[in-house]
């Protein structure tokens, strides 16, 4: 595992935020509460929708900004990662409210999605924590949860939290998100240019399910200021 850092809080003006450096991966999220929620949404719920974004100088070469159309990668990211949200956050508890999860790569070396996952999380984690001091929640809606990264290389090599020169030569490249319980939130991603043997499909996964809930530790620790190293 590479060092893991967290620096909540680092928008000033956002309902919640943090910064993750992910060894050289640094993603800041912020998280902000607005009114009003889809058509298709009941009045008795909330809605949550994620949006990410790779900065141009974030990536070896310069990555084009999306102003007007987003591309494929971008869509299926924001798609991926506002799932996670949604499964871990009981938007009853926020009625006629959009949470939205703002997360920006500021640097790129592998694992963007689970950095922004990392930091969604804690600026979530915050923003909620806001609304119970403000006495405008009663009850906890988030589900404590975390992701991680896992590659297969061939034979019997297996990596957690590839950086991308690694997943760039992987044979297989998963992300796990669960709960600190075990319960899996989702696993996106499968072999790449061939069929996975289904032993080491399930490897990965439960090698990264057996990490996980020492990351949800992690993360808590460095919301609450204490830096530590994963």
């Amino acid at each position: 595992m590479r060092p893991l850092r967290i620096t909540p809080g680092y928008a000033e003006y956002a309902e919640g935020s943090a910064l993750v450096e992910l060894g050289k991966t640094r993603v800041l999220a912020a998280a902000t509460l607005a009114e009003g929620v889809p058509r298709h949404v009941g009045r008795r719920s909330g809605w949550l929708m994620v949006e990410y974004n790779l900065l141009p100088r974030s990536t070896r070469t310069r990555t084009q900004r999306e102003r007007f159309k987003l591309g494929g990668r971008t869509q299926e990211v924001q798609r991926f990662l506002g799932r996670a949200f949604r499964a871990a956050l009981d938007l009853k508890a926020v009625p006629g409210k959009t949470v939205v999860i703002d997360a920006d790569v500021l640097q790129a070396d592998g694992g963007t999605r689970v950095a922004s996952l990392l930091g969604g999380y804690a600026a979530l984690w915050l923003a909620l924590d806001r609304l119970v001091r403000e006495g405008r929640l009663d009850d906890w809606p988030l589900l404590p949860f975390a992701a991680l990264g896992v590659v297969w290389q061939g034979e019997d090599r297996i990596l957690l939290d590839p950086t991308q020169v690694e997943d760039e030569n992987a044979h297989a490249d998963l992300t796990v998100v669960a709960t600190a319980e075990g319960d899996v939130i989702e696993v996106h991603g499968g072999g790449e240019g061939r069929p996975v043997p289904r032993a080491v499909y399930q490897r990965m996964v439960e090698l990264a399910l057996g990490r996980i809930p020492d990351l949800v530790r992690e993360l808590h620790r460095g919301l609450r200021g204490d830096q530590s190293e994963v």
